[in-house]
C-alpha cells in the first residue's frame, strides 16, 4: 500500500471527482448503468439527505501516482444499529481498478474509522437507507442491470473475499416473461380476495392522483419490510423526499395501489419502463441530452423494471398479492411489454420469491452483503 494515497473527499470538486470516478472505470462497459449525479449528489450531500439526521458519514478517494484509482464511503447509521442492536459502519460506494492494494487500502480505512468508534463490524456495500443502492454484484456479470441496483466487475468480490470478507446475504433478481394473457388462477384470486376484504384499487390516471396515497404507501413499505435485512423504517422527512424525487415521473398504468375501506394502502406495486439503456446513454448527465434518452424509454419500451412490492403485515398469506399482480400483468400486455425485470429480493424472502412461481422466468442477477467482525 506504499505506493496508495487516500485523501479524505472535502471539497465540492473532491465530491464531483467521487462521483465521477465510475464513469472512467468502467467507460465502454456494456451492462453498468450509471446513476445520475445530481441523484448520487442528493445521497451524498448532508444538507439534501433527511438520512443524515441520523446516519454518520465520511468519503475517501485512492491515488496512485496522482490519478485516482478507487473510491469507498463509510456511513454510520445509528438507527439502524440501535433498531438491530449492532454496532456496525456500513461502507459503500466503493469502486477499484484491479489492484489489491488499492482495495486493501480503501477497505483499511472505513475499518480504522469503526475502530475508532469502537464499532465491532463493518458491512456492505449498503447506503445510508434500503432506498440506496445496495448489494456487490456476485453472478450476473454479462447481464445489464437496472437503474436501481450496483453493477461491478468481477474481480470486486475477489477481493472481498482476500481481505476476510464473508457473505451476510444475498440478493436475488429474476427476469419475468410477460405471459400473453394473465394466468386465470391469479385472476380468480384477485377477484375473491377483493370481496372477501372489501378491498378496491386505486383508480389514477395522473401522477398526482397517486400523491394523496404516498404517505400511505411509504408506511406500508416500512410495515412489510421491518423484519427484513437490515431494514430501517423511513420517517416522514425521507418519505417527503422520495415523493418528490420519484412520484412525479410515474407512469400510473404500472402502478397498482390497493386500498381498503377506511382509503389506506394495504398493498402495492410499483413498476417503471426500464431506463437501463437510456442511462447509459445519458452517461450520468441529464442535460443537455440525457433527459431526451430518459424520455424515450418512458414512451417506448418493451421492458419494466418491478422497483416495490410490498403487503401489510395483516394482510400477508391472504392472497392479495394476485391483485397487484394481476393488475400489473395486464397493464405489461396492454402495453406491449415483454420482459419484466424484479427488484431484487432476499434470498431466503421464500414469500416473495413465490410470488412468482406463475410465470415463466430465469434468476440472472445476484448481489451479496458482505461482512468482517472487527472483534
Amino acid at each position: 500500500m506504499d505506493n496508495i494515497e487516500i485523501k479524505e473527499v472535502k471539497s465540492k470538486a473532491d465530491l464531483n471527482s467521487f462521483i465521477s470516478f465510475p464513469d472512467r472505470l468502467y467507460k465502454g462497459n456494456k451492462f453498468r448503468v450509471p446513476q445520475l449525479h445530481s441523484f448520487e449528489k442528493s445521497s451524498l450531500v448532508r444538507r439534501k439527505n433527511p438520512a443524515f439526521d441520523f446516519c454518520d458519514a465520511r468519503y475517501w478517494l485512492a491515488f496512485q501516482e496522482g490519478k485516482i484509482v478507487g473510491r469507498i464511503a463509510g456511513i454510520i447509521n445509528h438507527k439502524s444499529n440501535k433498531i438491530w442492536n449492532e454496532k456496525y459502519v456500513r461502507f459503500g460506494w466503493i469502486d477499484f481498478i484491479d489492484d489489491f492494494n488499492v482495495s486493501e487500502a480503501l477497505i483499511k480505512t472505513v475499518e480504522d474509522w469503526a475502530k475508532q468508534l469502537e464499532m465491532t463490524a463493518v458491512h456492505g456495500p449498503l447506503g445510508f437507507t434500503d432506498m440506496d443502492l445496495e448489494g456487490m454484484l456476485v453472478e450476473g456479470f454479462n447481464e445489464i442491470g437496472t437503474q436501481a441496483t450496483i453493477y461491478n466487475y468481477p474481480y470486486y468480490p475477489v477481493h472481498m473475499e482476500k481481505l476476510g470478507y464473508r457473505k451476510d446475504v444475498d440478493w436475488i433478481q429474476k427476469e419475468v416473461k410477460v405471459p400473453e394473457e394473465v394466468p386465470e388462477r391469479v385472476k380468480r384470486i384477485s377477484d375473491l380476495v377483493l370481496k372477501k376484504y372489501d378491498l378496491r384499487i386505486l383508480d389514477a390516471k395522473k401522477p398526482k392522483q397517486l400523491l394523496p396515497y404516498a404517505k400511505k404507501m411509504f408506511y406500508t413499505l416500512n410495515d412489510a419490510f421491518q423484519h427484513l435485512y437490515g431494514y430501517v423504517p423511513l420517517n416522514d422527512k425521507q418519505i417527503e423526499k422520495y415523493t418528490k424525487d420519484y412520484f412525479s415521473m410515474i407512469d400510473t398504468r404500472f402502478v397498482c395501489f390497493v386500498l381498503d375501506n377506511d382509503d389506506d394502502v394495504v398493498a402495492f406495486g410499483i413498476s417503471v419502463p426500464s431506463l437501463s439503456k437510456a442511462l447509459q446513454k445519458a452517461k450520468g448527465k441529464l442535460f443537455l441530452f440525457g433527459f431526451i434518452h430518459i424520455l424515450k424509454a418512458l414512451k417506448k419500451n418493451d421492458t419494466v423494471d418491478m422497483l416495490l412490492l410490498g403487503v401489510k403485515q395483516d394482510y400477508r398469506k391472504k392472497g392479495v398479492t394476485a391483485v397487484f399482480f394481476n393488475s400489473l400483468m395486464q397493464a405489461y400486455i396492454d402495453m406491449g411489454i415483454k420482459t419484466a425485470v424484479t427488484s431484487h429480493i432476499l434470498e431466503e424472502n421464500k414469500d416473495s420469491h413465490q410470488l412468482f412461481d406463475a410465470y415463466e422466468m430465469r434468476q440472472h442477477l445476484r448481489r451479496r452483503i458482505y461482512i468482517r467482525k472487527l472483534v
